[in-house]
């Protein structure tokens, strides 16, 4: 369907802002992406977009047409959903594992949507930031961060371009003031995450090509990802959060995005399991779901 999918172009590139970035997220080239999008402008018989050779932004019209054009692709989503759940009703169980902040705050809610269109089928989920053992734990899929370091384990991308981004509480940056470049973390008190002994307490940014790894430290280290979420909310320091993660703070303002033209780590979000035989279509069907439901909250979470 060639016109749904030239929405679908549409759709990406006004919200990252980049032809190449949509092209890369829907697996086509750039130039098919941007024969969509003129496609589109000529169908309307608009511009949709003001282009410069660095980027581009949507006209007036391409932003009213924007907020239709969301709502069209997610009525058909919606619509997609409910027919597969009334043509192939699933049942059985699905045992998975979950970071604890991603986990409680954005995957619960996620879960009680999805069993509502499939209310025969019934889900597990382990709550803990220690990665799942797939091969000797009995869990189907567990959710992780980062690029696989074993490469015999089957991903199935979830949010692929999540990144770690500098946030803190208003309070906090009323009370301390704003860095205005990473370097400035060494004046701030930075809120650290633990895993297996190891303090992630040096951060990477990129701008332009240039790559600054920062040394951070604080009053406040924990192995779980709420509790560093928390103590941000709280107005105790500066995280280093998955955007994800932070989305729906950065969203209500409960949180602030620091230094915005500096890129964090990348912190792609994938499903992973053990064998592609585990690739049932229950869990196609759930990873289908998360990705659209996780894009959609980086992309409010930016518009913010």
């Amino acid at each position: 369907m060639k016109a749904l999918r030239d929405l679908e172009v549409f759709l990406h590139t006004a919200d990252s802002g980049s032809l190449t970035d949509a092209a890369r997220r829907l697996d086509i080239t750039p130039a098919a992406a941007s024969m969509a999008i003129k496609r589109l402008e000529a169908e309307l018989g608009l511009a949709l977009f003001v282009r410069s050779t660095r980027s581009l932004r949507l006209t007036e019209e391409g932003r009213v047409y924007l907020t239709h054009c969301r709502q069209a692709l997610q009525t058909l989503d919606d619509g997609h959903e409910a027919a597969r759940a009334g043509s192939a009703a699933f049942t059985g169980v699905v045992l998975m594992s979950v970071p604890s902040d991603i986990g409680r705050n954005l995957i619960l809610p996620l879960l009680d949507e999805f069993l509502e269109h499939h209310p025969r089928l019934q889900l597990r989920m382990l709550l803990s930031d220690r990665p799942a053992d797939v091969y000797r734990q009995p869990v189907d899929l567990t959710l992780r961060y980062g690029e696989l370091a074993d490469s015999s384990l089957i991903a199935l991308p979830v949010a692929p371009d999540n990144r770690r981004v500098l946030c803190a509480s208003p309070a906090y940056l009323a009370r301390v003031g704003v860095p205005d470049s990473p370097r400035a973390l060494a004046r701030h008190n930075c809120l650290c995450f633990m895993l297996d002994g190891y303090v992630h307490d040096r951060w990477t940014f990129c701008r332009d090509g240039e790559e600054v790894h920062v040394g951070v430290k604080g009053d406040r280290i924990a192995d779980d990802g709420d509790a560093v979420r928390r103590w941000a909310l709280d107005g105790r320091g500066i995280a280093f959060k998955s955007e994800i993660d932070a989305a729906g703070d950065l969203e209500a303002g409960r949180l602030v995005r620091l230094c915005p033209e500096w890129l964090g780590e990348r912190a792609p979000i994938n499903l992973v399991c053990a064998d592609r035989r585990r690739i049932t279509p229950v869990i196609q069907s759930l990873r289908d779901f998360l990705a659209r439901r996780c894009a959609e909250r980086l992309a409010a979470a930016q518009a913010a």
